[in-house]
């Protein structure tokens, strides 16, 4: 991750306190799984084109598969975490979904030949330096009561919402947009989830990384069922 990217996130997490009460409803989880016929779908495509490898993608296709092999991984382990924490059901269904989208990364890494940066790494450890820094700084955030872990939840979404939308954009491979897209429709599907279970605690949530209007967008909109 480059300096400029990593201030970004680090700007985020100060800024995550601007919150404003208000009353609400709750908001169900549904639908937030991208299927596992993905991850199959991309080993088995490695089967039937052996010529897919590292050499096909471009520096910038590489480190966009590994960056998010690890923020997705991030994103699982600090909802494991944090439902270890609060015990709200929110958290373990994400994390949940999260296994699904990181195995599916996996998956492409696989195919390509890219080496996996999370081999080998316990619960809450990472390659890129600056994803360990977050999880440390996400986790000391979801710590004093439930409504900052919930807090949390929902800036890991808006987060990933943006850097899946950077990663996209440079690429052209169809597998690879594929996966995006879905994991695009499960962050949605998890950032409705959390602003949910926020408005339940008579919280609205101000965006940090995305737009309001991108928010409201996506928190305004049904669930989605992902997969392609």
């Amino acid at each position: 991750m480059q300096r400029k990217q990593f201030l970004r996130y680090m700007g985020v997490t100060l800024g995550v306190a601007a919150l404003a009460a208000c009353g609400g409803g709750g908001g169900d989880l549904a639908n937030t799984a991208i299927p596992a016929t993905l991850a199959a779908q991309a080993a088995t495509d490695r089967l039937a084109d052996p010529a897919a490898t590292v050499t096909s993608l471009s520096p910038e296709e590489i480190a966009g598969l590994k960056f998010m092999r690890e923020e997705e991984k991030l994103a699982h382990d600090v909802y494991v975490a944090l439902f270890d924490l609060w015990g709200a059901n929110v958290f373990s269904q994400i994390a949940l979904s999260e296994t699904t989208h990181t195995e599916t990364i996996l998956a492409l890494l696989t195919k390509y030949g890219i080496a996996d940066p999370a081999a080998g790494k316990a619960p809450g450890e990472f390659e890129d330096p600056a994803l360990q820094t977050l999880y440390n700084t996400l986790i000391a955030m979801g710590r004093p009561n439930l409504i900052e872990a919930l807090k949390v939840g929902a800036l890991i979404e808006e987060t990933d919402i943006h850097d899946i939308n950077e990663k996209k954009a440079v690429t052209d491979e169809a597998d690879i947009v594929n996966v995006y897209s879905s994991l695009l429709c499960g962050s949605g599907n998890h950032l409705r989830a959390f602003n949910g279970n926020l408005l339940a605690q008579g919280v609205t949530y101000v965006p940090q990384v995305i737009t309001q209007a991108e928010w409201d967008a996506i928190a305004s909109a049904p669930a989605e069922t992902c997969g392609g």
